[in-house]
């Protein structure tokens, strides 16, 4: 999932038009109306998919071939049993916080940049992950469409609270005063 900002769901946009939605990675921001296949939306979820479970296979088949390159080399059952073990627990944990990413912001703690190598190691767990996701909805679609729905409710709120032209009212106000 791409870098965000936490401020872009409650902007607006120059012309007063509320809230924008915050694009996403391979459907920008599609997956606001995304009833009726708009702009290709389903077939985008599609290929993410196909996309994500065909760089798995790959990863898995490189991961064979480092795999065979230590049987080859004959350096022991210890060590294949502990790369095998290494690439399961950092695929198991990658799997678990990409997941995780798609519920919620990142907290932007040291923890969280800490697991960047072990989840650069377990990227089959990351891209089984997202294939997943992509099956159900826009990876990180729940979590844009909740912030997005908010940030509409509130501006919305703000706005009907503001309506007319203050000067007016003011001017109406003091009408009635000397009446």
């Amino acid at each position: 999932m791409s870098e965000q900002s936490d401020n872009t769901t409650s902007t607006t946009d120059v012309t007063g038009g509320g809230p924008q939605p915050e694009p996403i990675r391979f459907f920008g921001t599609t997956w606001v109306g995304h009833d009726g296949g708009y702009r290709g939306y389903g077939l985008r979820r599609a290929a993410v998919a196909t996309g994500s479970l065909a760089a798995a296979v790959i990863g898995c088949l490189v991961l064979r071939f480092a795999y065979q390159g230590l049987a080859i080399a004959d350096v022991g059952g210890f060590l294949n049993m502990l790369v095998i073990i290494m690439f399961a627990i950092c695929s198991a944990i990658a799997f678990r916080k990409t997941w995780e990413s798609f519920t919620r912001r990142p907290t932007g703690s040291t923890a969280e940049d800490s697991l960047r190598s072990l989840k650069a190691i377990g990227f089959v767990g990351s891209l089984l992950a997202y294939f997943f996701r992509s099956l159900i909805e826009a990876p990180g679609e729940k979590l844009l469409r909740e912030e997005y729905e908010t940030a509409r409710v509130q501006y919305e709120k703000r706005r009907n609270t503001r309506t007319g032209n203050p000067a007016a009212r003011k001017g109406k106000t003091a009408k009635a005063k000397r009446k």
